[in-house]
């Protein structure tokens, strides 16, 4: 093997491992791992139209700012930082998403998201829980059927 040879086989492989540590890093900075007895941790709080109404105004105090006043995550800080809030109208994440992996969110927050752990009360942590909820569309139950494709139905949300 020539010099000239072995010098383009390690920029090759330099450049590949870049390529890949590039795609990585940007695969994976959206992820927020959330432990499994957080996930499992279900919501004591029924969403009451007094429970929301709370909610709604520690929304606009906490949150407005960066996921936006309709959930969007356009809120007016949200330009200010290189990870994009999360956009809680998006029906299909938040039908992914338990009750205790977004308590575990608000609760522990992640940069640049504050931890409300000692900001909020239990209480109006779960709140918020079912007030971000109101944000996403439902998803219409797909019909039982035998042996056909079925897709679901987003019916309009109804936020407060």
């Amino acid at each position: 093997m020539t010099e000239r040879s072995a010098i383009w086989r390690s920029v090759a492989f330099l450049g590949l491992g870049l390529a890949w540590a590039a795609w990585a890093f940007a695969h994976g900075k959206d992820r927020w791992p959330v432990p499994a007895e957080a996930k499992n941790v279900k919501n004591p709080l029924p969403a009451t139209e007094a429970s929301l109404a709370a909610a709604k105004a520690i929304y606009l105090d906490n949150c407005e700012q960066c996921h936006g006043e309709k959930g969007k995550g356009d809120g007016s800080d949200a330009p200010l930082y290189s990870v994009k809030p999360a956009d809680f109208t998006d029906t299909h994440m938040m039908e992914e998403m338990t009750d205790g992996e977004i308590f575990y969110k608000i609760s522990e927050g992640r940069r640049p998201m504050p931890s409300f752990k000692k900001r909020l009360t239990e209480e109006q942590r779960w709140q918020l829980v079912n007030y971000v909820r109101t944000f996403a569309p439902k998803l219409e139950p797909a019909p039982k059927t035998v042996g056909a494709s079925v897709t679901k139905k987003v019916l309009p949300h109804k936020h407060q």
